[in-house]
């Protein structure tokens, strides 16, 4: 069983930070903007946004910010017990891994975050469930084998053009031309690599911006809604609420006044 007992948000440009992991302890780091430096056993790297590190228990390490480079990364640290059968965790070594998932793993570490935080009833149940989740991600890119890295860059690609459109309807069709391929292999790698259809992605981008305009703007949730392409005001609220937990509307008191 594995049981988180504590996460971390590094920021900056002058962490560093130098420890052995205590036995049974593992430290699971996802950066999330710019990079940084770690080193484990003597390996030294240059980690970079989207790259995940997982160190086990007994095993030394340092970790530093490279100079004038802004960084930030997520570290939950994590007890882990007999009766996981998860290959990255029996191994115990190091794993360096770029995931497919990035985005995926990255929502659930900060689910995981915002749980430790705010320590509703069962947080440390859902935070459990929340790190396994994240862990199954990586184990299943792992059964799989190493992504090639032309497959990443078809796939970064195809990101980048759903985060320019994603107020419009992105279709397979426009990905396939984006990269030059089919569109049917188009949306196949691109489940294959992120573990997310198309359009999961495309809903995961909108809800991103809905946060921010309901938290951060005056306009109303059905202005927001049709910014974001939703012409159907329930189903925005659906989908927001099947993605985010709660309704849009639980949001707006966190607006800054009206000045």
């Amino acid at each position: 069983m594995v049981i988180p007992f504590e996460v971390q948000q590094i920021n900056g440009v002058s962490w560093y930070e130098e420890a052995k992991q205590p036995q049974g302890v593992w430290r699971l780091s996802l950066i999330t903007y710019g990079k940084c430096v770690y080193s484990v056993n003597g390996d030294k790297r240059i980690m970079e946004k989207g790259e995940l590190l997982l160190i086990p228990g007994g095993t030394p390490y340092y970790g530093e910010s490279i100079p004038s480079v802004t960084h930030t990364q997520m570290v939950i640290l994590f007890n882990h017990g007999e009766g996981d059968a998860l290959p990255a965790l029996e191994q115990r070594k190091p794993l360096w891994h770029k995931p497919g998932s990035y985005e995926l793993i990255h929502q659930r570490m900060k689910s995981l975050q915002q749980q430790w935080e705010e320590r509703l009833s069962y947080y440390v149940l859902m935070s459990q469930a929340l790190l396994m989740e994240v862990l199954i991600y990586i184990n299943r890119e792992l059964d799989r084998g190493i992504i090639p890295p032309e497959r990443h860059r078809y796939v970064e690609r195809m990101k980048r053009y759903i985060e320019q459109h994603y107020r419009e309807k992105v279709t397979k069709v426009q990905l396939g031309d984006e990269i030059g391929m089919s569109p049917n292999y188009a949306a196949a790698l691109f489940k294959s690599v992120t573990n997310q259809t198309i359009s999961e992605y495309v809903h995961d981008q909108r809800m991103k911006r809905a946060l921010y305009l309901l938290t951060e703007s005056q306009l109303s949730i059905q202005e927001i809604a049709e910014f974001l392409g939703y012409r159907d005001l329930s189903y925005f609220y659906r989908i927001f609420k099947r993605l985010i937990g709660s309704p849009p509307s639980d949001l707006l008191h966190e607006r800054p006044p009206i000045v």
